[in-house]
């Protein structure tokens, strides 16, 4: 019943959050003018790829995050259980990496560097929540074993062999 109520959670949290930054990205759009002529064709395509394998990870994080951590992606209801599998293994914000990648794709898809622009003030907004924020708290929450994972696994970026 818990991991149901948590899913629950997680499904309108999620859809919060993606209408909030649908919205921001149609209004985004706006400037474009501003910031110069559209983007060019060709990253019509790539920006398909990069919503699809953002949309992936995201999913694949909070299906993780229901499932192992027992809790929601949301800040305010987190997993009770440190997760430290799948995408985590490789980054530790993998759904942070994928949201950037859905509305970058968006930005590109569209050819809009409006959207384009939101994407990276949306990273940079998340790195300052990470490091200002989320960090020390999940320090204060798990310990050893979250700060094994920072000396382990990068932040942003995998480690290649």
């Amino acid at each position: 019943m818990t991991r149901l109520l948590a899913g629950l959670r997680t499904i309108v949290y999620v859809a919060a959050f993606a209408l909030f930054w649908g919205w921001l990205a149609v209004n985004a759009r706006r400037y474009d003018a501003a910031l110069g002529s559209p983007l060019p064709p060709w990253l019509g395509p790539l920006g398909v790829v990069c919503i699809a394998l953002g949309a992936v990870l995201v999913g694949t994080c909070v299906v993780l995050f229901v499932a192992r951590g027992r809790g929601t992606p949301a800040p305010f209801d987190p997993p009770r259980q440190f997760v430290a599998a799948g995408p985590y293994r490789l980054v530790r914000n993998p759904m942070y990496v994928g949201g950037v990648l859905v509305l970058g794709g968006i930005g590109m898809w569209q050819r809009s560097p409006g959207i384009l622009l939101l994407a990276l003030v949306g990273m940079l907004a998340a790195h300052l929540f990470v490091t200002l924020v989320e960090e020390p708290g999940l320090a204060r929450r798990f310990g050893d074993g979250y700060r094994e994972c920072t000396r382990t696994v990068r932040r942003w970026l995998p480690k290649w062999p």
